[in-house]
């Protein structure tokens, strides 16, 4: 349920109207939004009659179920405003939201050495990127396969971010890194594999930081939106929804499905910020490009790029990898499209290099 708050309200009114929710034994959170102030009323409110918390003061418009079981997560949670998600980075703050200029993560699948995450870092920032992502502690379908270096890459991970001012993304898998993870990392990522590891969804969510959540190999959207609503409901209101591909039928042309229509229905489910991981969607380099080209078409809010030095010699998800002069033709591309969507500032740093202009015609 939801309490629309009349346009100028005083603040106190609102702290007063929460306060009286709160002793009522329901969860009371403000949202304010560009337009309405919005409380929140989280618990078993199947009960209450809307009338009596209509009646609780006259600066209150509406009052609202909300019908969908993702409740903090819903779109009717912020009376259909969408939220933003700022990171804190050296180089600034980062905001991810649908009002807000396309956000670039890009890095390797796993963190080899210093000289290659650098070396990484100090090109995909200059192509425009404002993340770093790199795995310290991978999850493998074999259990032989290489596993990342675990804490000595979440050091270089931080030498990288020195270096360069770039904001970091890792994966958590245990809770047991979860400090060693949160001390390197400005935004957290939980893989499709653990999106519903409730217990390491709570412990993540009790952190405030920043968390992307990727969707599950064959979760429903629904599914995706109730891992999310663990982290929300942890005191959490910093969460990205990540779309990577999920398992389907054909596996032989691509790694997984992208989910292209995933991004406006998630507009009229959820106010939550959304980013596309093309690389693990297709699997295949050759691919990367038309389909973020697409999903920024489609209105995603941020993508994550996997870029290696040299992908043939990759140690995890090397045929998915862009090179170093892949992904800075790519980002060319990205800037002429992000433009013509209205997804672009020249005011922000991405996608903003020297040689935008050069390159138009080909995309076009």
């Amino acid at each position: 349920m939801i309490i629309v708050m009349k346009l100028g309200t005083p603040s106190t009114e609102i702290e007063r109207v929460a306060t009286e929710i709160s002793h009522r034994e329901f969860t009371a959170e403000i949202c304010k939004g560009q337009h309405k102030t919005v409380i929140g009323l989280v618990g078993e409110t199947a009960e209450l009659d809307t009338r009596q918390v209509q009646n609780i003061s006259p600066f209150i418009e509406q009052v609202i179920r909300v019908k969908k079981p993702f409740k903090r997560a819903s779109l009717e949670f912020r009376y259909g405003e969408h939220s933003e998600v700022v990171v804190s980075t050296p180089n600034g703050p980062v905001t991810f939201g649908q009002n807000h200029p396309l956000v670039i993560v890009a890095g390797p699948c796993s963190v080899e050495n210093e000289e290659m995450i650098i070396e990484t870092a100090q090109v995909v920032k200059a192509s425009g990127a404002q993340f770093l992502r790199g795995g310290a502690y991978k999850p493998r379908t074999s259990p032989y396969a290489f596993q990342g270096h675990g804490e000595s890459a979440l050091g270089l991970l931080a030498r990288a971010k020195e270096a360069t001012g770039l904001g970091i993304i890792t994966e958590l898998m245990d809770a047991a890194e979860l400090d060693k993870v949160a001390e390197v990392a400005d935004v957290i990522q939980i893989g499709a594999r653990n999106m519903q590891n409730f217990s390491l969804l709570k412990k993540v969510g009790a952190t405030g930081k920043p968390v992307l959540l990727k969707r599950g190999l064959a979760a429903t959207i629904e599914d995706w939106l109730m891992s999310a609503e663990y982290i929300l409901a942890a005191g959490n209101p910093n969460v990205i929804l990540c779309e990577r591909g999920i398992r389907t039928f054909d596996r032989q042309y691509t790694r997984n499905t992208l989910d292209i229509s995933a991004i406006p229905v998630l507009r009229t489910l959820t106010h939550l910020p959304i980013m596309i991981d093309p690389s693990h969607a297709t699997g295949k380099s050759e691919f990367v490009s038309t389909m973020s080209m697409a999903s920024i078409a489609a209105g995603a809010d941020s993508l994550m790029i996997e870029v290696h030095p040299n992908p043939a010699k990759a140690l995890s998800d090397g045929p998915q990898s862009l090179t170093l002069e892949a992904f800075e033709e790519l980002m060319q591309k990205l800037a002429s499209i992000s433009k013509f969507f209205g997804h672009w500032s020249k005011n922000n740093n991405t996608v903003a290099t020297p040689k935008l202009t050069t390159r138009v015609s080909s995309f076009v």
